[in-house]
């Protein structure tokens, strides 16, 4: 059976957008016949960029920059050379200096956008989205696939509720808009919401053997502690489309769950080659090879993740424990602070907060860590008689997701 992949239609429809938007400006200068030195050189080049000479057009958008710098037009159009090569630092470079110069240009704004989008640079990517939606008329041709694609970055970005009030709106307007049934789906689940979220799997994708949709329902099944089911459904879902972003992260979670770490470490290698910055591979790679004691391959890794996620308690946790373990307490402290800041009721932060205050000759502070260590294991152990007492780091089992209390979730890190 032929699989609808609505992701890809989806992303072919951003990159069809994306070129429309670019060569506007040099379509109108040439239907207005304008005959100026500079204006026929943009012709020329805008030419060759349509024609698939990139190369060439750069370098006649260049030269006029080279005595015209001050021209939006040609910079935005420069942008999208280097975006069509695959250079999305410089293109994003040429955006930004574009908008410098024509703020409340809308293309431009949504062109940066994309070129962040496409770099992988996640969290940027939303910010200049949000400024586009929040500028933006209703009227206006990109808005519904902004809004798409600004739901896509916060749910790499674990912002749930955002993407459910964003998206909410757009399922109750076309509940058979799949992009949105996807994104809403993941959200949901993510937000721990998991009944709503097999509704509008089941209402969209029941009897599709897409991706998408296995994906989707793996992630329940992993949710809801059936690891194996999730298994099943994730390697389903590779067979179908391996490209799928996020899919081998989530196969990784759940050979993870499973208790097999090596085949896990290889699923979220798999997810970086393709998405570098996908918050879960960093972060469970990087506590992977903290539990094999790896710790410079752990920092790497879970300091990427604290890049990707700045407010994520859990990386910060095991980011923490990573630098006590090279010897680092000062480095360790603010994170570990933060930490029981956030998530008061995190015994093994506390632990390791104490550990470090004492290797730092702050008794006093090692000493406060230690009455709330207790205070917090007898409240512990009055809930759940026979649960043995937290007192000190094990390594190699790391400690719950203190984040999984707050959403109600089942599942073991």
């Amino acid at each position: 059976m032929a699989i609808d992949n609505r992701w890809q239609q989806f992303a072919r429809a951003l990159v069809s957008l994306f070129a429309c938007a670019i060569l506007a400006p040099s379509a109108c200068l040439m239907a207005q016949g304008n005959s100026t030195e500079v204006d026929s050189a943009f012709a020329r080049a805008t030419q060759l960029h349509e024609a698939g000479d990139l190369e060439g057009a750069i370098r006649g958008y260049q030269a006029i920059l080279a005595s015209h710098p001050q021209r939006a037009d040609v910079r935005s159009n420069l942008g999208a050379a280097y975006s069509r090569l695959g250079r999305y630092e410089d293109a994003i470079e040429q955006y930004k200096q574009a908008l410098a110069l024509d703020g409340r240009n809308l293309a431009i704004r949504f062109n940066l956008a994309l070129a962040y989008y496409k770099a992988a640079w996640v969290a940027e990517a939303a910010d200049e989205l949000n400024r586009l939606l929040a500028a933006a008329p209703e009227n206006l041709p990109q808005r519904p696939n902004a809004i798409r694609l600004l739901a896509d970055c916060e749910v790499r970005l674990g912002e749930y509720k955002k993407v459910i009030e964003l998206l909410s709106p757009l399922a109750e307007r076309d509940p058979s808009d799949r992009t949105v049934a996807y994104l809403l789906g993941s959200a949901l689940i993510g937000d721990g919401q998991t009944d709503k979220g097999q509704v509008i799997i089941d209402r969209v994708f029941r009897d599709e053997n897409s991706a998408e949709a296995r994906l989707l329902m793996g992630s329940i099944l992993l949710l809801a502690d059936d690891g194996h089911g999730a298994i099943k459904e994730f390697e389903r879902a590779i067979e179908l489309n391996s490209k799928l972003p996020t899919l081998r992260a989530w196969y990784g979670r759940a050979l993870m769950r499973m208790g097999d770490g090596e085949k896990a470490k290889a699923a979220f290698k798999n997810e970086l080659a393709a998405n570098p910055n996908d918050f879960d591979a960093n972060l469970y790679l990087g506590v992977l090879f903290r539990q094999d004691k790896l710790f410079d391959d752990a920092f790497g890794y879970l300091s990427r993740a604290v890049q990707l996620r700045p407010r994520d308690q859990y990386a910060h946790y095991h980011l923490a424990a990573v630098y006590a373990a090279l010897g680092k307490p000062n480095e360790a402290r603010p994170l570990l602070e933060s930490v029981t800041r956030e998530h008061p009721d995190f015994i093994e932060a506390h632990v390791l907060l104490a550990s470090v205050y004492y290797r730092l000759n702050r008794t006093e502070d090692g000493k406060r860590e230690q009455v709330i260590i207790q205070k917090l294991n007898a409240e512990q152990q009055a809930k759940q008689p026979g649960v043995k007492a937290v007192e000190k780091i094990d390594a190699a089992k790391p400690p719950a997701d203190p984040r999984n209390n707050q959403m109600q979730q089942k599942e073991r890190r």
